[in-house]
């Protein structure tokens, strides 16, 4: 990966102001501003539980985030733990930013959580990369704030 590419993993104390603000803008501009989901809070209460794993571009002045995703625990969402939240800004995508994400999200939830299952919603889109990291299909698509989605195990 590029040196201008730093992933930081961070419990929510962890994280400092600055961090926390681009983390929030990040997910505003992909998730509402892009996305349109709207029918749904981002702030569910989860944050402060999440290990949050995100990528900062070095090279500009505010260290925007490029990339981000939250580590829940087991039982947070679902019955293992779980991934989500998981974007790339626009003008990162197709660098091998998210692979390479995912592949830290896998490690960090061996390492912190001490276990290898883990469960996400994948927007149906994008469902092959999680499968070039090992993740299965193990749903039929559904609908989640306006947008087909397909759950996904590792693991299993």
């Amino acid at each position: 990966m590029e040196e201008k590419y730093e992933f930081r993993s961070k419990y929510f104390e962890e994280l400092n102001i600055n961090e926390f603000y681009e983390i929030v803008k990040a997910r505003y501009e992909v998730f509402a501003c892009e996305q349109e989901i709207t029918c749904e809070n981002d702030f569910d209460d989860r944050d402060r539980e999440c290990i949050h794993l995100f990528i900062v571009d070095k090279d500009t002045k505010n260290e925007n985030i490029a990339g981000y995703c939250r580590l829940l625990p087991a039982g947070l969402a679902y019955d293992e733990a779980s991934i989500g939240r998981v974007l790339i800004q626009k003008e990162y995508r197709n660098k091998g930013l998210a692979k390479e994400m995912m592949i830290r999200a896998i490690e960090d939830i061996k390492k912190e959580f001490n276990t290898d299952k883990i469960t996400l919603s994948a927007q149906s889109y994008i469902k092959n990369l999680y499968k070039s990291v090992g993740f299965m299909e193990v749903s039929d698509e559904y609908d989640e704030a306006g947008i087909p989605h397909i759950k996904m195990k590792y693991g299993i």
